[in-house]
């Protein structure tokens, strides 16, 4: 109260009788601060993409050897395109810009969907996000924390973002469709793989997890989810795994009550791997779209909440390589109390069925993932990681180049046969028809919309993939 009287006194000239400042000034205060800032951080963050960009133009035209004449109608071009990103990010980006085709993927805060854009004809995975559920289950840090990244992650290993947008009722991220599905939906389709075929996985999976890492982020929920596969069979990072990447897995607290009581699980103890992996297989999908998701792929450290660092990212991986190979992960089980008690006590849950044979140094760097974090590859350097005897045939610098290890069969640019069927939803129903969420707290999606300036300036083209029709 002493401090509500001193700032209203300052704003009165020092009236000792003046009132003192009630919380919805204090918030449109709030609200105006982070207007400006914004304002000013856009504008200066502009400035700097904008010079960037330009010297990478010199040094392209350098490396080609461009004489002068040429050099002088390539900066024309690309001062026009500068002008074209400046005059379409004025523009107003909306639903009405886009044309739903169909539910790919549903989680609990929202759905995506396959949306054609109807000025160019592109194609994107739109995903949708409802403002009142994130307020609710207190996700806005982490959506802000989704879209930053993939802002900043502008690489060959992460999923891009082209747009993001809002209106009262939702929050919108506009991304490239990638048309190979997810990695969880691959192992559900195969028994195991080979590990020619997890070599080549993980070693992309490595990749795309280090140039995260590089930009001081830990994913956190590394699964089979997040991992989604391109045109041409190749790994790129998700964060947003068809909505379920930023569910309670990034709440650790929901875990919490998963030490109480834990169930034993006797029936699926003694099953065989066959019928274990039957079993994992059947209610996967289940767990992928529920709001509860699965523990499976958590390094232990991340339960305890003591605090922990991007080696849990390499756990995660640990748990896949080995679902990878045996058709289900280590620790899965009948409930997640079980899944949870097995976590924790890994060394003695972490075994290898003798009935699936897998090669001695398959195990080692599974083993090796799955340990103790001082004591777990890539503790020391990627590097470390990189010259295990497992990945020993990999040709790290051109493995993006190369035949994927299953190739994927694209027929149309706007093939989903590698996504389940979602039934349709009211998510999109005119914004008039619905109950807005309280406008007071939509201030904390402020500054949320972004255009990336590839995605506003090559209009009209489509991959050459899509054009031949096949992968």
């Amino acid at each position: 109260m002493e401090q509500d009287t001193e700032d209203s006194m300052a704003m009165t000239g020092g009236t000792a009788a003046a009132l003192p400042m009630s919380n919805h000034t204090r918030e449109r205060v709030t609200v105006a601060k982070l207007t400006l800032e914004n304002f000013y951080s856009t504008l200066l963050t502009q400035h700097e993409e904008r010079e960037t960009r330009q010297k990478k133009l010199e040094k392209v035209m350098d490396e080609e050897g461009l004489i002068d004449e040429e050099k002088i109608m390539r900066r024309s071009q690309h001062a026009r395109k500068e002008t074209e990103f400046l005059r379409l990010k004025r523009t107003r980006l909306g639903l009405d810009d886009f044309e739903s085709l169909k539910v790919i993927g549903r989680g609990a805060f929202g759905e995506v969907r396959l949306v054609q854009k109807k000025d160019t004809g592109h194609i994107y995975a739109m995903k949708i996000l409802r403002k009142a559920d994130m307020l609710e289950k207190e996700q806005v840090a982490h959506i802000r924390a989704e879209r930053d990244i993939l802002v900043e992650a502008d690489g060959a290993w992460v999923v891009k973002m082209f747009y993001s947008f809002q209106d009262k009722r939702n929050l919108y991220l506009i991304m490239e469709f990638l048309p190979g599905g997810d990695m969880m939906t691959l192992l559900m389709k195969k028994d195991t793989l080979s590990e020619e075929a997890t070599q080549f996985y993980i070693a992309e999976t490595v990749l795309a997890i280090d140039s995260i890492h590089q930009l001081g982020f830990i994913h956190r929920d590394i699964k089979p989810d997040n991992l989604l596969l391109d045109s041409r069979g190749h790994v790129k990072l998700s964060d947003f795994g068809l909505c379920t990447g930023l569910k309670k897995a990034h709440r650790t607290e929901f875990y919490r009550n998963l030490t109480h009581n834990p169930p034993s699980d006797f029936s699926f103890q003694n099953m065989n791997s066959k019928r274990k992996a039957e079993t994992w297989k059947k209610n996967r999908r289940q767990l992928a779209y529920s709001t509860v998701g699965t523990p499976d792929y958590i390094a232990p450290e991340v339960f305890l909440q003591t605090g922990y660092n991007k080696l849990c990212d390499w756990w995660s991986l640990g748990v896949i390589m080995y679902e990878m190979l045996i058709g289900y992960p280590p620790f899965c089980s009948e409930t997640p109390q079980e899944t949870y008690r097995k976590v924790m006590n890994w060394k003695e849950t972490l075994v290898f069925p003798p009935e699936v044979p897998i090669s001695e140094r398959a195990k080692d760097l599974i083993l090796r993932y799955c340990n103790d974090a001082e004591n777990r590859v890539g503790a020391v350097s990627v590097e470390e990681m990189k010259s295990h005897a497992f990945f020993e045939p990999v040709d790290w610098e051109h493995i993006r180049e190369r035949p994927a290890a299953i190739s994927i069969e694209i027929k149309s640019i706007d093939d989903t046969s590698n996504f389940d069927e979602f039934p349709e939803s009211d998510i999109l129903q005119p914004v008039s028809n619905v109950t807005e969420p309280d406008k007071s707290k939509d201030w904390v999606f402020l500054n949320y919309t972004y255009k990336r300036f590839e995605g506003l300036t090559q209009r009209g083209t489509i991959p050459t993939y899509m054009k031949a029709g096949k992968a």
